[in-house]
């Protein structure tokens, strides 16, 4: 078998990132709908998906304004619905830390779910990759993903008086992080970690401004911790 190309794994991250596609494209004419709503207008709502690039986080913000929260919660919550990506970040440093800064700082921009979760798993699949080739394959899941995302949101700006209130398209949230997280399930500590979260989040429902979510990661996060120091306890006895 030839070597890998750059280029090769430019179009490997492309087919990696295509399924996503039936998630992304009505998570984002669902965003376009939600923010419009909520009173931005065409360019604001472009402009928040051009510029944050993070589809959790837009919809935080985009909910508690609508629900007048104060705007130190607006943010709070915000940047703590994305601190999971500095957690991203500091999984890809091993394969992607040595690359120029330039390159860094667009793949810091590129960074979503979606993308991150592919790339990951590609890398871990591929240990022998080049700097190079692991950020072809990014920039190749990114290609698949990202201008979708800026133009169904568009879409849904633009339509989204028109589209009935019975279409659902609210589906494609719980699907998409279905699909990321679900392959990443590899050990019990992350089981754990997920049904703890899942089982916390549902009992802090009802506290305002969404901020049991929060809670709830935390919660996940804790215990996943745990459960991993317990594990790795036991295998060095």
């Amino acid at each position: 078998m030839p070597p890998e190309t750059t280029k090769s794994s430019y179009w490997q991250g492309m087919r990696a990132g295509a399924p996503f596609i039936l998630v992304i494209a009505p998570f984002s004419i669902l965003f376009g709908v939600v923010a419009t709503e909520a009173g931005f207008t065409l360019l604001e709502t472009f402009s928040y998906s051009f510029f944050v690039v993070a589809g959790a986080s837009q919809f935080t913000a985009v909910q508690l304004l609508s629900e007048h929260a104060p705007t130190l919660i607006v943010i709070a919550t915000s940047l703590a619905v994305n601190l999971r990506m500095a957690m991203y970040s500091a999984s890809l440093t091993p394969h992607l830390g040595k690359a120029p800064m330039s390159m860094r700082a667009l793949v810091a921009y590129l960074m979503v779910d979606q993308v991150y979760a592919s790339a990951i798993l590609a890398y871990e699949k591929h240990p022998e990759w080049s700097i190079a080739q692991k950020l072809a394959y990014y920039f190749g899941v990114s290609s698949s993903i990202i201008p979708l995302w800026l133009a169904f949101t568009m879409v849904g700006a633009i339509a989204g008086s028109a589209i009935p209130a019975g279409f659902a398209l609210d589906f494609a949230v719980p699907i998409t992080f279905l699909a990321m997280v679900a392959p990443m399930l590899r050990s019990i500590a992350h089981v754990a970690a997920a049904f703890v979260a899942i089982a916390a989040s549902l009992m802090l429902a009802s506290v305002p401004y969404s901020l049991g979510l929060l809670i709830a990661g935390a919660v996940g996060m804790i215990v996943g911790a745990q459960v991993e120091l317990l594990m790795s306890s036991k295998a060095a006895a």
